[in-house]
Formats: structure tokens, C-alpha cells, sequence
């Protein structure tokens, strides 16, 4: 009787807390106006066709196929119970249903029925980023090539600007990485997944942070430790330089399957080569322009991933640089971190 008794009040709690939670992100949609939609979770069903098509599966949830009753298509992300204290949900909602512009994902709707909580977005037909660079044959294929690799290095960086300072709300993103970037179906890049992006109504150069946010192998320094310095929008800077270099070298910065012992962290190999004006070695044929080119993306990632914060570029510095001429780029310090 008195384990059913405690079995009972636990319950009860846990009831309390849910429904607590659960009005607070009502309060929040409806004290908020957005761009996006509001659905119930019956036209959700009926979008997806009962969830007949998955695209993807993560730890946020689930990911399906979609079609609007004016014929467009979308994708609908189920968010799974586990995010149920509803911050990722807000978050989403919050960044991405206020802003326009290219290079972010638009969120065309959004449900929320108690547990039930749902993303409707654009249709991305060619899919993240990452099933491409780490295809060895990529850059060979018909749509892409190094000149289309610096045009989606250049369009993330201009998102990534908006986010920072173009919008009425500053957005830090705080998980760039090839995974939450979307190709539409001319290969244009879309930032998506803003379930970890902090808000600011201020132009800060400083945030608080009580968690650490990101992806092993993106998250910046100061994101481990603040004696590193101060977590800010070049926090993002970092995690948008390891990409590029990723970019750049088609694999993982971090690759224990490699040869040499020398290659397995990948920024401290690429910043010998063109420290020392060698061949980059990235085992594909180019031409001196795209050469001259993935020199120039190198350079920008190596000043990105600055480990001091103070030393890293803003975005839209980061996106002269692409834009500029090799010759006037300087040749970063080596970041002094190894792999993490």
C-alpha cells in the first residue's frame, strides 16, 4: 500500500511538472506573433499520409515527408517526448518563425498538442551537407565542384551573418555543422536545427551560459571553459571554420583511419601545407584557380578556429575573406588545441 501510495504522488508530480511545462509554451505561442503556421496534429497526420514516408531519424525525433494541401512539400519533424520540456520546441520556434531570409530553413508551420509537438519545414530535396562531403567521389559528380563548394561556404556565412546581425532578434546558432545544413534543389545552403540557438533582443558581444551546447568536434573552446574567454557569436564562427575545413578536406577533421599519424587532426596537417606553400594533397586533380580557391577557404577556416575567441573573425569579416583575393589574406597563428 505505501510503495502504491509514493507510486501514486511521483505520478501525480510528474503530471504537475508535464502540465506546468506544457502552458508555459502555450503562453509563449500565443504572446508571440510568427511567420509560421499553427496545425493541428490531425492535418499533421494527414500531411504526411500517416507518417507513410521517414526521412531521417535523430535524437530530436523523427523526420517525414509531407505535402501541404496547396501540393507543396515539406518535411515534419516529430519532436519525441524526451524533448518534452518543450526548450527545444521554443527555441525552434522562436528562431526560425520570425526570420526570412535564404540561407535559413523557412518553417512554413508548427503543432502543439500537450506531448505532441511538430516542425514543418521547407522541403530540402538534396538533403544535409554532410552525405556530400564525406562521399569521396563528390566532387567529381555534375552539380558539385570546388567553385559550388565555395558558393555553399559563402551562403552558409551569409545566414550565419543574418542570424548574428541582420535580424531583429541576434541568434547564435551554437551547432553549425554539416549535418543542420540543408541543400535545396539548385544545391543552395539553408541553415536548419536551431533547437540548441540562444536568443539575444540586445546586441550582445558576450552571453551567458549555463550549459555547454554543440557538437563534439564543433564546439568552441570557451564553450569547455571560459578561461578560454567569453562565449559570444564568434563561438560560431569557430564551429563554421571546422566545417569549412571539412569542406575542404571531405573527411572528418579528426580521422584515426588515416595512414599517417600526422593526418588524424586534420586542421594541424592542412596548416603545415600551407604554411609551407605545398601541395594540399587533397586527393583530387584541380586547376590553378581552384586551387588559389581552396587555399582561400583553408585560410578562412584556420583564422575561424582561432582558439582564442579575441582572434577569430566575425562572420562577416569571414566572408570578405572568401570574397577577397588570395594574395591579401594573411596566414593565421597555428591554433595551439589539439584534437578534441
Amino acid at each position: 500500500m505505501l510503495v502504491g501510495i509514493i507510486f501514486c504522488f511521483i505520478r501525480k508530480l510528474r503530471w504537475r511538472k508535464k502540465t506546468n511545462k506544457d502552458v508555459n509554451v502555450e503562453k509563449f505561442l500565443e504572446d508571440h506573433q510568427f511567420l509560421a503556421k499553427r496545425y493541428t496534429y490531425l492535418q499533421v497526420k494527414k500531411m504526411t499520409n500517416l507518417f507513410e514516408l521517414k526521412l531521417g531519424q535523430g535524437g530530436f525525433g523523427s523526420v517525414y515527408k509531407g505535402t501541404l494541401s496547396n501540393g507543396s512539400l515539406v518535411a515534419v519533424k516529430i519532436l519525441s517526448e524526451s524533448k518534452g520540456n518543450g526548450e527545444d520546441f521554443i527555441n525552434e520556434v522562436a528562431s526560425v518563425g520570425r526570420t526570412s531570409h535564404v540561407n535559413v530553413v523557412s518553417l512554413v508551420g508548427f503543432c502543439f498538442e500537450g506531448h505532441k509537438k511538430a516542425l514543418i519545414y521547407e522541403f530540402m530535396p538534396n538533403g544535409s551537407l554532410e552525405k556530400f562531403i564525406y562521399n569521396p567521389g563528390f566532387l567529381s559528380s555534375s552539380q558539385l565542384g570546388w567553385e559550388k563548394l565555395r558558393e555553399i561556404a559563402i551562403g552558409i556565412a551569409r545566414g550565419l551573418e543574418y542570424l548574428h546581425s541582420g535580424c531583429n532578434t541576434q541568434i547564435l546558432h551554437f551547432d553549425i555543422k554539416p549535418h543542420n545544413i540543408l541543400l535545396d534543389k539548385d544545391f543552395s545552403p539553408k541553415i536548419s536545427d536551431f533547437g540548441l540557438a540562444k536568443l539575444s533582443l540586445e546586441r550582445r558581444s558576450m552571453m551567458s551560459m549555463s550549459l555547454m551546447r554543440g557538437t563534439p568536434g564543433y564546439i568552441a573552446p570557451e564553450l569547455f571553459s571560459r578561461s578560454f574567454g567569453q562565449v559570444s557569436h564568434k563561438s560560431d564562427v569557430y564551429s563554421y571554420g571546422m566545417m569549412i575545413l571539412e569542406m575542404v578536406g571531405g573527411r572528418k577533421n579528426v580521422e584515426v583511419g588515416v595512414d599517417h599519424t600526422s593526418e588524424i587532426y586534420f586542421p594541424h596537417w592542412i596548416y603545415k601545407k600551407v604554411k609551407f606553400n605545398e601541395e594540399l594533397g587533397l586527393h583530387t586533380s584541380m586547376s590553378d584557380e581552384e586551387k588559389e580557391m581552396v587555399r582561400k577557404m583553408i585560410i578562412v577556416g584556420l583564422w575561424c578556429i582561432q582558439t582564442n575567441p579575441l582572434n577569430r573573425p566575425t562572420i562577416t569579416k569571414a566572408l570578405e575573406m572568401l570574397e577577397a583575393d588570395l594574395e591579401s589574406l594573411e596566414i593565421p597563428p597555428k591554433p595551439y588545441l589539439s584534437s578534441p
